[in-house]
């Protein structure tokens, strides 16, 4: 039945539920809707609403529905119900009955969809920012990799002057810089909660929008509840960082495509991502680059159609905001897809440097380096830049470079050539000439490339007072996602010895605590990384520190409880059985809703047999 059935003497007819139905597209906003939910029903809880066994229902019920959806979400899309909130409510009310139908109270499918949105949103852009930084990495390594190989540099697909290929490369970094930056901002304005804002005026329950926020981990409640439910432009905003960042790997993909045709022969891309000829068995053909070239088109379309659907559209929700989402739900996995697929194809570039060496040199591409000479000599440039254009037709004219070109036929156009000319015209000469800030000289693109790895190098540390605001962040992060405990500021103030962190670039990345029970047992736990920062390993490196200071205090035996058991295992930890962990067990798991249902597993790591016997810590010496 529709939630809105009430008002209506006969139902929709099936023409009209198939093209009035979401739930074929918004099945993807299961998990946000649910999450949601479960907040929803804590506010109501303190407005006297619910009552503390009724919560409890719920929430339990909700988890267990957040279980089944995490395990099979195709199954939501196919069950029939008009939306994605119409699926949870009738699902929860087959759990705990005519109690799931009180958690609608003071709530409208008009908020609940802002903020189902807006949480969905959030998620895809952690994905997009990591994947973007795993693809700057790729081309610092690429940078680093090729540093010396001479490339042609081209304007209007003429060659121009020479130039670095890893100054190529970093152009792209700065690309990719600005891409993150304008995600970053994206993120930051979506992240304002629109629950409770109702159907457009506003909650009529005294619900504490601010705590409500930030329990979803949003930084604060949006503040006009009108604007609340009709606001799209976070939709607006992720579309346009998608088009312009495909704009750049589309420009990427042109570079590479002529880099490797035959006709320039500069590069030759990986076998994973090029196919062949059907009937031309000779073929090695782009194909990764030209359909990531190719998608970009479909994300556009997708930005453009937002904009003409909310164009002139009325205060406040319209049916018409039902269409925000399939272009989102197609043009996010797009570029997510194109990100990864570009990542593949500089991972396996393999570059021939005599080509391109050979090829900056043709041209005439030290043609500016002859008039920088001129002008060295107190020839104004603009005389200077005719007499070069002579010695270039006379070059042509020979068929050869301006480097062939005898002193006599230098002198002939000019009398102050000297033989000093030709140390000038020396393709090394035309490289290390671009000294200034953001050149193409070995020495600028050598502390370009030195900054961008620093940027993405990993420290890791104990942490202090100063760190606890960005500890809260990350452990409120994850927890709202459902894959750590909620800890109080007071907690981790108190117990900010018990944490390390890692910083990229100076700022505080990642988290991780060693709690110590009694009897030598230890757990690390609150372990979580900021998804913005791309850098993988953080993990790994908060782990070891972990395991090194534990040694140091001489504990004897490390526990995590976890749903990544392959990290953990990686890391030298085994399995071992709950019921080995009564310190964990009697403190925490008695109190979570899940401990009937639980999905993490227990793992240990062994410092100590005994007092005799040390297993050595795997890269803990």
């Amino acid at each position: 039945m529709a939630l809105w059935g009430g008002r209506f003497s006969t139902g929709p007819d099936e023409a009209f539920k198939q093209f009035n139905d979401s739930l074929p597209f918004d099945y993807q906003l299961a998990e946000q809707d649910i999450v949601g939910s479960v907040a929803w029903a804590g506010a109501l809880k303190q407005v006297d609403v619910l009552s503390s066994s009724e919560h409890q229902s719920l929430v339990a019920a909700l988890n267990e529905l957040l279980d089944e959806v995490k395990a099979d979400p195709q199954a939501v899309a196919t069950s029939g119900a008009e939306d994605i909130h119409s699926h949870v409510e009738a699902a929860l009310i087959e759990k705990v009955g005519d109690l799931a139908k009180k958690l609608h109270t003071g709530r409208s499918r008009n908020d609940q969809v802002a903020t189902d949105f807006r949480l969905w949103c959030r998620d895809t852009a952690d994905h997009l920012l990591a994947a973007l930084g795993q693809l700057k990495g790729e081309f610092i390594a690429l940078a680093e990799r090729e540093l010396g190989t001479i490339l042609p540099g081209y304007t209007h697909l003429q060659r121009a002057q020479p130039l670095l290929f890893s100054h190529w490369c970093m152009a792209y970094v700065e690309m990719i810089e600005r891409d993150e930056s304008r995600l970053a901002d994206a993120k930051a304005r979506m992240n304002f909660c629109p629950l409770g804002s109702g159907a457009l005026a506003g909650t009529a329950y005294p619900i504490d929008r601010q705590t409500l926020a930030v329990g979803l981990g949003f930084t604060a409640a949006t503040k006009n509840s009108l604007d609340a439910v009709s606001d799209r432009d976070f939709v607006v905003e992720l579309l346009s960082c998608a088009s312009i960042s495909m704009i750049h790997l589309s420009r990427m993909a042109e570079d590479l495509i002529f880099y490797n045709s035959g006709e320039a022969g500069f590069i030759e891309l990986a076998d994973n991502v090029t196919s062949g000829s059907s009937l031309m068995p000779q073929k090695k053909n782009p194909d990764a680059l030209e359909l990531i070239r190719g998608k970009t088109g479909r994300v556009f379309g997708a930005f453009s159609a937002m904009m003409m659907t909310l164009k002139a559209l009325p205060l406040a929700y319209n049916k018409d905001m039902q269409e925000d989402k399939e272009g989102l739900f197609d043009a996010m996995p797009t570029w997510l897809a194109c990100i990864h697929m570009a990542q593949a194809c500089i991972k396996g570039v393999k570059v021939n440097g005599e080509r391109t060496l050979a090829a900056a040199k043709g041209g005439h591409s030290n043609a500016t380096e002859l008039a920088d000479y001129l002008v060295a000599k107190g020839i104004p440039f603009r005389e200077g830049h005719h007499i070069v254009g002579v010695l270039v037709q006379m070059a042509i004219a020979q068929g050869s470079n301006l480097e062939d070109l005898s002193l006599e036929q230098f002198q002939s156009v000019h009398s102050i050539f000297a033989p000093d000319v030709y140390a000038v015209l020396e393709i090394d000469a035309c490289i290390k000439a671009r000294q200034a800030l953001g050149g193409t000289s070995l020495e600028q693109v050598t502390v370009a490339v030195k900054d961008a790895k620093k940027k993405q190098q990993i420290t890791v540390r104990d942490a202090n007072l100063d760190d606890v605001e960005s500890i809260a962040k990350l452990i409120q992060h994850w927890a709202t996602v459902g894959e750590n405990l909620p800890r109080a500021k007071s907690d981790m103030v108190h117990s900010i010895n018990e944490f390390a962190v890692t910083e990229v670039a100076g700022k505080v990345s990642g988290c991780a605590s060693l709690y110590i029970y009694d009897t030598g047992l230890a757990e690390i736990r609150s372990l979580g990384i900021d998804p913005e920062t791309g850098i993988t390993g953080q993990g790994r490196q908060l782990v070891e520190h972990l395991l090194v200071k534990a040694k140091k205090l001489a504990l004897n035996r490390i526990i995590v409880l976890t749903r990544v058991p392959d990290f953990f295992e990686k890391q030298g930890f085994t399995f071992c059985t709950k019921d080995s962990l009564p310190e964990k067990v009697m403190k925490d798991c008695e109190l979570c809703l899940r401990r009937d249902n639980c999905d993490e597993v227990a793992m240990e790591f062994i410092l100590k047999l005994s007092s005799n016997a040390e297993i050595p810590c795997k890269n803990v010496a």
